[in-house]
């Protein structure tokens, strides 16, 4: 028998919880505008790269997304994430983790592989589930080419 659980706790019976708000990613885009455009009012390389690393360091840390690994049933996981290098839990990020290794075109070095992820089961299998998704995978590549361009920059500033 089910507690009459009353109109507060109607979320609690299904199964859902409130959320907190999270600020806008327009919040983040004015502030690289605005940074833009004060590099570009003191015609400064250096302040531009400062700016591109900003972006490059909110694309891998701080964008809020979703986790979308995959479950074992298919279907992507909905959980809010910060950063694209993130996922929502551990389960979820040694998948993470190992799809970014295969980004880089390299094996997880640090992974041994355990029995449970084997598909004994006939659901999707580990290298499937932790697959990025081609947003994901496109922004960590430039945010990716535009630490290495800051870092290329750095270089020859020194110069």
């Amino acid at each position: 028998m089910v507690a009459n659980l009353g109109k507060r706790d109607r979320a609690a019976r299904r199964g859902t919880r409130r959320r907190p708000r999270r600020e806008s990613a327009l919040v983040w885009w004015a502030l690289f505008a605005a940074l833009g455009g004060v590099a570009w009012w003191l015609h400064s390389w250096r302040v531009a790269l400062l700016v591109l690393l900003g972006w490059c360091f909110y694309q891998f840390a701080f964008v809020p997304t979703v986790c979308r690994v995959s479950t074992r049933r298919g279907a992507g996981c909905t959980e809010r994430t910060r950063g694209r290098l993130f996922a929502c839990g551990p389960g979820h990020q040694r998948l993470r983790n190992d799809a970014l290794w295969r980004l880089a075109g390299l094996r997880a070095p640090f992974r041994k592989r355990s029995p449970r992820d084997e598909n004994e089961t006939g659901a999707v299998p580990p290298d499937v589930r932790g697959r990025l998704a081609l947003p994901d995978r496109l922004l960590i590549l430039l945010a990716a080419a535009g630490t290495i361009a800051v870092l290329a920059g750095l270089v020859h500033g020194f110069r």
